[in-house]
């Protein structure tokens, strides 16, 4: 049972360095380059996507009552894939019943299986990708990145830190009280880590495996079985993982079904009756407030972990670099259209308008200058499509519609030549007459409002993330006293800061090993990706003693 661990332990001791450095480290490359994946992984990664499209998703020995799916590609076609399911009622007894053995395997070997699971799936990084891009519509290097490498750096994230807490009290110790002249009291003391049960791990259509992995292999490295609840319009790239985690788990002696898989179809989806079945212990939800709200009012003793939505913002107050900002601006409302739960979508500027490089810019001129650049960025075809991808959602467009009368438009959305597509919609309004920027408008709209002044720009958007959530917020600013003020402010709020970005790096990346995603301190969600919380509450320690032996 040890050999998957020892094959792997360079990659858990580097990861656990990682954790506490911070810095930049990957181990699962996010180029799809044939020279890292082997030459003929594309094509081959494409073919097994096609494969899998108007078929039966072949899942061994999984509970099959009758088969569904009705995922359909926003890039233009229906995939037709039948995946099996099962009732709530036989899935959490199958869970159920492969629990005990796998909360019997030592931290060693559950850790073991993980990283197995998580380097094969590197391996099929590029089937993967194609797998979420004709489910989410992120376009595909974007789906690669966020869909392969990097949701698998999030899943290695979450099983060095489950390492680290699982061990970091010993298994055994010996505990001796001196009592004077009597002799000592010695025991033999044993901890052992305790599983809560059973995992519900609930996806969302955009981002399927990046939100996900965290805590499907937080919950699997600390003992607990897993029932996998994917989004119905992006089953297959959580199908997958399933798949490749039950060939692992058999393979290592343990049942399959410590992993499952949980299909449904929207109007008649199982979501509620899982999340209120008393035997699930623990539920990762990434998706609406609205929906968060009823899973933690409705949860019981469940232990829920939720990433929920917010209204992230951008404040302008100043700027050596007015076109690179500009520039960085239009890529971050641009990108995956907005359908990113990082995506800015409020942008403050003062009404006096900004100091810049290029001189004073009046608020309207910010706002054409942004407009511009998307323009700019979205003006050769295939770029823009490679920028944009596709609409996950068709209801994002009717968003879209209704958002146009929500103030001036600066800047309208068009479709692009491929897939169910907009460019993004930029509308100014003035903080003092309107708050329609104050809910989220999920998808490519964004907002550009005129506040008093820079100050006050900053915190109408820290009171925004306090009072609606938020997950990312940027600052453009020279005044080192005002970035200070900012900094202090939106910590307060709960949010991360990103300051002065130009170039290429954007607010709505969000790095494993390095950035905390979501801070679980305001309405945005109660967790944080991959923090000690989010993981060590998925056990408990239980100890046994008796008086040791002379």
């Amino acid at each position: 049972m040890s050999d998957l661990f020892n094959r792997h332990r360079d990659l858990l001791e580097t990861a656990v360095k990682a954790l506490s450095e911070r810095g930049f480290w990957s181990p699962f490359p996010e180029v799809p380059s044939g020279k890292i994946y082997g030459e003929t992984a594309k094509d081959d990664g494409e073919a097994a996507f096609r494969s899998l499209v108007g078929d039966r998703f072949d899942l061994p020995d999984h509970p099959e009552s009758k088969r569904l799916g009705s995922e359909n590609s926003p890039w233009g076609f229906d995939l037709n894939i039948l995946y099996p399911s099962s009732d709530v009622a036989t899935l959490v007894a199958a869970s159920k019943a492969a629990g005990e053995v796998w909360a019997d395997a030592s931290p060693e070997t559950r850790v073991g299986v993980c990283l197995e699971i998580l380097t094969r799936l590197n391996r099929m990084s590029f089937e993967m990708a194609n797998a979420v891009m004709h489910t989410t519509g992120q376009a595909f290097p974007m789906a690669f990145q966020a869909g392969g490498p990097h949701a698998q750096d999030r899943g290695l994230e979450a099983v060095a830190t489950a390492w680290v807490e699982m061990t970091r009290t010993p298994g055994q110790a010996t505990w001796e009280k001196p009592q004077g002249k009597a002799p000592a009291i010695i025991l033999e003391k044993n901890w052992q880590v305790v599983p809560r049960g059973i995992a519900l791990a609930i996806g969302c259509q955009t981002f399927p495996t990046w939100n996900s992995y965290p805590g499907i292999f937080a919950s699997l490295a600390t003992g607990n079985t897993v029932i996998v609840k994917p989004h119905p319009g992006a089953i297959l790239p959580l199908a997958l993982t399933v798949r490749v985690a039950r060939e692992v788990l058999v393979e290592a002696g343990f049942p399959a079904d410590v992993v499952l898989l949980a299909v449904d179809e929207a109007g008649a989806e199982i979501t509620k009756n899982l999340v209120t079945h008393p035997d699930i212990a623990i539920i990762d939800y990434t998706g609406s407030s609205a929906f968060g709200e009823w899973v933690r009012d409705n949860a019981g003793s469940a232990q829920v972990f939720t990433e929920e939505a917010g209204v992230n913002s951008i404040v302008i107050a100043a700027t050596d670099d007015f076109a690179g900002m500009c520039a960085n601006i239009a890529f971050s409302i641009s990108l995956y259209s907005g359908q990113m739960c990082t995506a800015p979508q409020d942008i403050f500027v003062p009404r006096a308008g900004v100091e810049t490089n290029e001189g004073h810019k009046s608020f309207d001129e910010v706002a054409t200058a942004i407009a511009a650049a998307v323009d700019a960025l979205l003006s050769d075809p295939a770029r823009a499509s490679g920028v944009c991808g596709a609409i996950a959602n068709p209801a994002t467009l009717a968003r879209l519609d209704e958002a146009r009368s929500l103030g001036r438009i600066i800047r309208d959305s068009a479709p692009l030549a491929s897939g169910r597509s907009a460019t993004p919609l930029i509308i100014a309004v003035d903080a003092g007459g309107t708050k329609a920027h104050e809910e989220e408008c999920f998808g490519p709209i964004a907002f550009i409002v005129a506040a008093d002044s820079a100050e006050a720009a900053i915190d109408l958007a820290a009171g925004l993330a306090r009072s609606k959530g938020a997950i990312t917020a940027a600052l453009y600013d020279t005044d080192e006293a005002r970035i200070a003020y900012a900094v202090k402010v939106f910590a307060r709020a709960g949010v991360n800061l990103s300051i002065n970005l130009t170039g290429n790096i954007f607010v709505n990346q969000s790095a494993a090993f390095s950035d905390f995603h979501v801070t679980g301190a305001n309405p945005a969600g109660n967790a944080s990706l991959t923090d000690t919380a989010f993981v060590a509450n998925r056990f408990r320690l239980a100890m046994w003693r008796r008086p040791k032996a002379a």
